[in-house]
């Protein structure tokens, strides 16, 4: 507008041309200053924004300092400008200037030159007035975007930081809970496996408890028909004649009254027990009421103010010895052990503790499987009671125990020189002479030990050795020895006669795979056979002294050997280096492997080779039997009442604990792998904790 008034003057008065100096007319000069304005206004204004854009300033520290400034610039520019107001509306603006500019067409040249620069200047000021508020509005607009990205930027992670503890309180607490919740179940299974204990201890003792009843019971029930017996031959022998002595006969033992077998206790006190009887009823009362430790501080203060007491010593090692039943503690067990031999080495000791003491000293050095020094003790004892007939026969099962058959030969033979009729050395000497393979000779004396009925011969090993030396012979009474074991409680039938089982297993002689839950494992057998096959026929061809002759007396006839590779659930090294393919394939399964019940073996038959009828000892495993060379013909296997055949490559299963036999009667050998597995209705329990056999 500044340009167009001057334009205005310049025609009314008149125009000049330029001067001699080449100088523009005032009117060009005007408007040529005002462009390059606005292009430097233009400049700063991208400027502004460049550095707005870019960062480049700290707008919040400008801001801040503007805030502190007292004053507006615009109130100082109409301030000093106000005077200028020539249209009244209050400030200082273009038409006020287009005023002044009219006003003053008389003044000099030079003033009116000067007032056009003030007024320019002041234009100049209004525009770049004009241009910082556009920039500062648009400075503090981009600030307000960018405060409020942070604060939502701020809010939204606290919001996150919020969510995350949220999650992680949620997740502590879920973890203590899972924690809780295990430590409670790892508490319930302790509690249940504590009371599972509980109860087959309470089960095992009251199965003990009732088998000696029995026994005591079948005992005295022997005795009285014996007593009986012998109350009749002398009233009748009394009646008809005198009974005349013969020269050559051993004389008898006396028999005892009545009175005496109903009810004869040992005499366990000397004189000084005597005395002191009181004490020692009050310390054993405590012991029989099962107060075991009140009990064995009881007698150790007695021992202490009684060293001579042999009573007292006696009750201090029956003391310990509950102890250490009730602790399961061998410590204390040898602790108690040696008592009792102090107890019976004192002077004064009566015969019948001597007895006692030492028979159990015996019975607990079996029991920690110190069978030498339990021979020891048992030769002590026959020494001291020579006459004592059951104390013989109780070193005769200590040198059985032993493995030294020939001592316990010799041992039993002396009692049945004493004591023709004797039961119990009866059945022991029938077991050694089976065991030597004397069938014929063994039979005898484990039928009339048996039909004695003396205590120790109710034993399921005596109707199996019997039974079985019958079957050998080729007498059908075996069935009935048999048939009397199983209603004696000693097999699960005629046909199952295992003696170490586990009550309640499902029990059958043949079972497919799937019955079993081993199919994996019977899969594997039969995916694999010929590499199983072919590593056996490495071994047979290397050296043939790998395989070991069977050495059970199971057979009749014929040759059969076995190379076996675990054995009581533990590996034979050496073994399995001569076949690594097959090893590495079982591994793979512990139903096998583990069972420490069973084995893992090739087994070998050769032509005219029959095995007796027989069992295995256990029905805890099923045997599984993997055909590897197989003749066409004349190779089978019975169990119980069904015969069987072999095939390449396929697994036969069947439980031994049934009687079960071969015949090899082919023109080759017979090559199997024998693969024994558990019971698969056993508990990882069971698995765990049963002895090896």
């Amino acid at each position: 507008m500044a340009q167009k008034k001057n334009s205005k003057g310049q025609t009314k008065k008149d125009a000049k041309p330029a001067g001699k100096n080449g100088k523009k007319a005032e009117g060009s000069s005007g408007s040529s200053f005002f462009t390059w304005f606005m292009v430097l206004a233009l400049l700063g204004v991208w400027t502004s924004v460049a550095v707005v854009w870019f960062g480049l300033v700290d707008y919040d520290d400008v801001l801040a300092k503007a805030k502190e400034f007292r004053y507006n610039i615009s109130e100082v520019l109409q301030g000093k400008l106000g005077a200028y107001d020539a249209d009244g509306d209050g400030d200082f603006d273009v038409e006020d200037a287009k005023v002044l500019l009219g006003r003053c067409t008389d003044l000099p040249h030079l003033q009116k030159e000067a007032l056009k620069e003030q007024l320019r200047m002041i234009h100049e000021k209004i525009e770049a007035k004009k241009i910082a508020k556009m920039a500062l509005a648009e400075v503090r607009s981009i600030i307000a975007k960018e405060e409020a990205q942070k604060q939502a930027a701020r809010e939204e992670e606290l919001k996150m930081e919020a969510t995350a503890q949220k999650a992680k309180e949620r997740t502590e607490a879920q973890l203590q809970e899972e924690v809780g919740k295990r430590a409670r179940e790892e508490e319930r299974e302790k509690k249940k496996e504590v009371e599972r204990r509980e109860k087959a201890k309470k089960e095992k003792a009251e199965k003990e408890r009732l088998t000696k009843e029995k026994e005591r019971k079948e005992k005295e029930k022997l005795t009285k028909e014996k007593e009986r017996e012998e109350k009749e031959k002398t009233k009748q022998g009394r009646e008809e004649k005198p009974v005349k002595k013969s020269q050559n006969k051993k004389p008898e033992r006396s028999e005892p009254s009545e009175e005496e077998t109903k009810k004869k206790k040992p005499k366990l006190l000397n004189k000084f027990d005597k005395t002191i009887k009181a004490e020692i009823d009050a310390a054993e009362k405590l012991r029989k009421k099962g107060k075991v430790e009140d009990a064995m501080r009881a007698f150790e203060a007695l021992v202490e103010k009684y060293p001579g007491s042999p009573r007292c010593r006696y009750g201090k090692a029956q003391s310990e010895d509950d102890l250490a039943e009730k602790m399961r503690s061998n410590d204390i067990l040898q602790r108690a052990i040696n008592t009792y031999r102090e107890a019976a080495e004192l002077p004064g000791a009566p015969a019948d503790l001597v007895k006692i003491a030492l028979k159990r000293r015996a019975e607990r050095q079996q029991f920690l499987g110190r069978m030498r020094s339990a021979l020891a003790t048992l030769e002590k004892l026959v020494q001291i009671f020579p006459e004592d007939t059951s104390l013989k026969n109780d070193l005769g099962v200590g040198y059985l125990l032993l493995g030294d058959n020939k001592s316990a030969k010799k041992v039993y033979e002396k009692v049945l020189a004493e004591a023709p009729e004797d039961g119990f050395a009866k059945v022991h000497y029938g077991f050694i002479l089976k065991s030597e393979n004397k069938i014929a000779e063994s039979i005898p004396f484990l039928r009339e030990g048996l039909e004695s009925g003396d205590p120790g011969t109710d034993d399921g090993r005596f109707y199996f050795h019997l039974g079985d030396a019958l079957q050998r012979v080729g007498d059908d009474s075996a069935y009935k020895w048999y048939e009397l074991g199983h209603q004696r409680g000693h097999f699960a039938s005629v046909w199952q006669r295992s003696l170490y089982n586990v009550d309640g297993l499902r029990a059958q002689p043949w079972w497919t795979p799937k019955e079993t839950g081993y199919t994996d494992l019977v899969k594997t057998l039969e995916r694999n056979w010929r590499t199983i096959r072919d590593e056996a026929l490495a071994v047979m061809d290397a050296t043939s002294g790998l395989f070991l002759p069977e050495d059970e007396n199971l057979r009749e006839k014929g040759e059969w050997g076995q190379f076996t590779l675990w054995q009581q659930g533990r590996k034979v090294d050496k073994s399995c280096q001569s076949v690594p393919k097959t090893c590495a394939l079982m591994e793979r399964y512990p139903e096998a492997t583990g069972c420490k019940r069973g084995q893992i073996k090739y087994s070998v038959m050769h032509p005219g080779t029959h095995v007796w009828p027989h069992t295995g000892p256990t029905n805890c495993r099923l045997r599984m039997h993997l055909g590897l060379v197989i003749p066409s013909q004349g190779c089978r296997i019975r169990c119980t009442n069904e015969t069987r055949a072999w095939e390449e490559g396929k697994v036969l299963i069947f439980d031994d604990s049934f009687e079960h036999e071969v015949w090899q009667e082919a023109d080759r050998y017979r090559l199997i792998f024998i693969v024994d597995v558990w019971h698969p209705e056993l508990t990882q329990y069971q698995r765990k904790t049963l002895s090896p056999i």
